[in-house]
This record gives structure tokens, sequence and C-alpha cells, in this order.
């Protein structure tokens, strides 16, 4: 395979931090993730040990417990555990979306308080955006946090909630003036031993199944008003400021995926013989291999100038909204060119394109669905 455009953002240091994790992965995740996935759930073990070895919070303030870093460092995490299509661990969600809510918008307490405990891993983290009648519509929901005195009274029910089960702290989009629309949404803090919060089932899902996705239920839990996280009615407003990080993630991670396959692929039709010869010697093959090369290095360019817009502060909501759309796309079709190149052992769970294509279509949904995606974008026009 012909040598690829070099990556120019990353430097030593941060290579020095991918080996680390590659060898992290190898070690604490690669053993165990078949077991996590007739579990459903990662053990709360491997988030320590995750925690230990600085891959939780890395581009947090070491004030707060962090790494100190840049998203690149992030980035790095990503990557890694997209190549092994090791879907299970959320750390991300964990570290690129509920972070830096806390982090951006927390008091100087709340962000004190959870963040070391989140960059060790003591603490586990989701955030509840989706309810069962609203999906990418976040004007939509339903769940109310209603003023009772100095205390706030949360009812509703989230679903599709990544770490879910494990989640000892969650923020809850909800409202707390349901007559103000998108002025009066809010985001709560909403600490796992809360009375009249209990967590549904364990869902079982299409991919992703190593992952703990749960259904919340929040039956009158009565929480301090310190429990708003920033200004009360802003919450929408701070949505749409951290969402272009989080649509970024998934392209970052959809790109790593799409490369991790077009190795996997390349090393299996080498090896794989049909009629005397190995399937790459076959024309049909070397030009599948050549269009997903070629795509994925194309993916590859324009996701790496993304993250520097991002890293520059200059990624806004169309671009974000542009990359997440197109890469997860890509994703979908390179994975089905390369799986169906390895004949019915693509559709053996055991090998990891069967599960780097059950995980990805997924991607075209979550994070704002990619016709969510194109509405974004067309009204930019």
């Amino acid at each position: 395979m012909s040598n690829p455009i070099p990556r120019t953002l990353f430097s030593s240091d941060h290579e020095a931090f991918r080996d680390s994790v590659r060898s992290f992965v190898a070690k604490e995740i690669a053993p165990h993730h078949s077991k996590w996935e007739d579990a459903g759930t990662v053990s709360r073990e491997a988030w320590l040990k995750a925690g230990e070895a600085g891959l939780l919070l890395p581009n947090a303030p070491e004030q707060y417990g962090g790494a100190g870093g840049d998203f690149l460092m992030s980035t790095v995490v990503i990557e890694e555990l997209s190549r092994g299509a090791y879907s299970g661990p959320g750390f991300s969600l964990h570290s690129d979306i509920v972070a830096p809510y806390i982090l951006h918008y927390g008091s100087e307490e709340q962000k004190r308080h959870w963040l070391p405990k989140m960059a060790r891993g003591e603490v586990i983290t989701a955030i509840a955006m989706t309810e069962p009648g609203t999906g990418s519509d976040l004007q939509g929901i339903k769940t109310t946090a209603i003023r009772s005195g100095n205390e706030i009274v949360l009812n509703g029910s989230k679903t599709f909630i990544t770490n879910g089960q494990n989640a000892d702290l969650v923020i809850v989009v909800a409202k707390t003036d349901p007559a103000a629309g998108a002025k009066g949404t809010s985001l709560i803090l909403v600490e796992r031993e809360r009375v009249g919060f209990t967590r549904g089932r364990n869902l079982e899902k299409l991919g992703l199944k190593a992952q703990d996705t749960s259904e919340l239920f929040f039956d009158n839990v009565r929480l301090p008003t310190s429990n708003i996280l920033g200004e009360e009615g802003k919450g929408f407003q701070y949505l749409m400021q951290e969402l272009p990080q989080e649509r970024l993630t998934i392209g970052l991670g959809a790109v790593a995926v799409m490369e991790a396959a077009l190795e996997w692929t390349l090393d299996y039709t080498k090896s794989r013989k049909a009629f005397g010869q190995p399937i790459s010697n076959f024309q049909n093959t070397r030009f599948v291999l050549a269009e997903v090369a070629t795509e994925v290095e194309v993916a590859r360019v324009y996701t790496d100038r993304c993250l520097a817009l991002h890293l520059e502060g200059k990624l806004d909501a169309v671009g974000a909204a542009k990359n997440k759309w197109w890469t997860t796309d890509l994703q979908g079709r390179v994975l089905d060119k390369c799986l169906q190149l390895f004949g019915g052992y693509g559709f053996m769970w055991e090998y990891p394109i069967t599960r780097a294509y059950a995980d990805a279509r997924v991607q075209r949904i979550y994070g704002g669905t990619n016709e969510i995606m194109k509405e974004l974008i067309s009204r930019s026009l």
C-alpha cells in the first residue's frame, strides 16, 4: 500500500501518547471486549484503569484532574478505539461531550467536585437528550424541571442513553419553562442516588453491543437549584455550542474505522485463495480496494482539516454537520464494500469487519440524523 498523505497535526508527544493508548487497548480492552458484548456493558474496572492510564479527560485542565492536553489527545483515544472496532467503552462521550459541558458552563464548585473524579474513572457520566417521542428534535423534549421553593422537581423519561446503566452522573436536558420553547430549556445534573431516578432495561441493539445504552426515568426527582448547569434557560444555547465537537468526534471515529477496515481487507484478500490464487489478484478486488483507498484518504484529509479548524475554534455548526454526514455516509459504503470481499466470513461476528459494519449503522443516526445535517447545511446556502 502506498504511503498516504502525511498527517501534520500531531506532535511527537501526541504520537507517544498514541503508543501508550494502543498498548492499553491491546492489554485492557481487546481481551475483554467479547465478554463485555455478552454482558452488554463495560466493567467499571476498565474505567478505573483507563483513568489511571490517562485516557479519560486527556484535554481537561490539570487543575481539574485532566492531563492538560489539547483536543488532539482526545482524538488519539477516539482513533485507537475505533481502529480495533472496540466501541464498547463510552470514553469519548464521557470525556469529549459530558466533560466540556461541566468545564464550560459549570460553577467552580461543580468543576472541582466532578471533573477530577471523572478523570480518574471513579465517576462515569452520561448526557440524556433523546426522548421516546423526540429524536433529533431537541426543541420538542417533554421532560420538565419545575421550580418548587429552593428545589427543582424533575419529571420525564429519556431513551438511547449511552453509559446509561453505569452512569453515576447524568446531564439531563429538561424544560424549566415549558411555555418558553427553546429558551425554556436547561441542563440539570442528576446523581445516581437521587430518589425517583430509575433506569430501565439495558437496550439490545444492532451494534455497539458492549456499550450500555439505557432508558432513564425521572419521577418527581427533587434536586437543589444548584444542580442546574450554567444559567437557567440557556440549555439549548449550550447544546448548540457543544454539538460541533460531538459531531466531529463521530467523523473522527468514522475515518479511523474505515482506515482499519481497509487494512483488514488488504490482509484478508492477500491470504484468502479462490480458484488457485489469492483473491487480491482478481481485477474486481483490485478495483474495489483502489476505490476504498482513495475514498478513505480523501476522508482523512478532509476530516483532519475540520480537526485543524476545531483546534483554532473555527469549526462552526455547518462545517461539523457537513463532516458528520459525509464521513458517516461514506463509512457505511466503505464497510459494505470491504465486508463483501470477506465473503461468508464477513457475516461472522468473530471478525472485526463484521462488528465494525454493525456498529457503523448508528453513526448516521446519533448526534443528529444525517437528514438533519443536510437540513442544517441547506439553511446556510
